[in-house]
């Protein structure tokens, strides 16, 4: 997976150079010079040839390959569209909705959700709730896909920190999956390693948050791996992306627009480069998240506290990344 991967990334450097696919640094960008994007597209094509395969193998449900299968595919063709062609807002957001009701319909909804102590019912409210979530998750990796090797890094440390929790639990088949996640990652990330040489684009980060998703629901639903430990594991990005949009929100800003204010934005507007904040990142979900996700997986009493002061302690390092820099850009003007 790797290697196909990482050929594919090539191939797909190539394409992108010849048709012209490239993202101009703009006001709102954190890159200087013109780079070709759509590498995703290698990342796409790996991780649903590596579901097919499993799923035929019947290494993986029928159900959960399906799942990935069908909705990843569309989120990636949406996803290159866009890169090619920018889509609209309204039309992504509805492709986003179908991709992740078709997760639904075979994952057969998501009527609880366990939080350690306890378990919510929602019954029939789970699936709005869950769609809503799916379609996030989508979205807010693509706009935590900002800097060099950044998202690509992420998507490796959560989907090995998962495997590893789900090989433990016996759910081999989720467990090979998000391994597939991983290496289909890695060999993209060598052509996206700071300075980049090419940009992950719409269709990758647009499948790897919906691939999360679905992977964290069908883990849930196993009783292998709780949703909120997967949501640990991908704490870096959803807090970061979650508080932004929610100060945006509260400040009446246009927040559907591209801007530069999440606090990886922030720190590379500081100076920090990004390969420095990519290590930090990656060290941060090795030496803290993991460990974290395996305690709340271990101590499933724990489960919602453990999330909870993850929560907490992210919007204290948010918070203050933000007013350091906000108030260097007060002193600046």
């Amino acid at each position: 997976m790797f290697v196909l991967s990482a050929l594919l990334a090539r191939l797909t450097l190539r394409h992108t150079l010849r048709n012209g696919m490239i993202d101009m640094p703009n006001q709102r960008s954190s890159h200087t010079i013109p780079t070709p994007r759509g590498g995703g597209l290698a990342i796409a094509i790996t991780f649903l040839a590596a579901i097919l395969s499993l799923g035929m193998a019947g290494l993986l449900s029928a159900e959960i390959a399906s799942a990935l299968l069908g909705g990843g595919a569309l989120v990636a063709f949406a996803g290159w569209r866009d890169d090619r062609h920018t889509l609209s807002i309204s039309l992504r957001f509805a492709v986003h909705f179908a991709a992740a009701l078709w997760a639904l319909f075979w994952l057969e909804g998501m009527n609880s959700l366990q939080l350690g102590f306890t378990t919510i019912s929602w019954q029939w409210a789970g699936v709005a709730i869950t769609a809503l979530g799916i379609v996030w998750l989508i979205n807010l990796y693509n706009f935590m896909d900002g800097i060099d090797g950044l998202a690509g890094a992420q998507a490796i440390c959560a989907a090995v920190g998962g495997a590893i929790l789900l090989w433990i639990s016996g759910a081999y088949g989720l467990a090979l999956s998000s391994l597939a996640l991983a290496a289909a990652a890695a060999g993209f990330l060598i052509w996206n390693w700071p300075p980049a040489r090419i940009f992950m684009g719409d269709v990758g980060s647009g499948l790897l948050g919906f691939s999360f998703a679905v992977l964290a629901l069908a883990s849930e639903k196993a009783g292998a791996l709780p949703v909120l430990a997967w949501l640990i594991l991908l704490a870096v990005f959803i807090m970061d992306a979650s508080f932004t949009l929610l100060r945006r929100i509260l400040n009446n800003e246009a927040w559907l627009q591209a801007h530069r204010t999440h606090a990886y934005q922030r720190a590379v507007q500081a100076g920090a480069s990004h390969l420095r904040i990519t290590m930090y990142v990656a060290g941060l979900n090795i030496m803290v998240l993991w460990p974290l996700a395996w305690l709340a997986w271990l101590r499933p009493q724990w489960l919602l506290w453990i999330f909870l002061a993850v929560a907490g302690l992210a919007w204290l390092l948010w918070a203050s990344i933000q007013r350091k820099f906000t108030e260097a850009d007060e002193i600046q003007k």
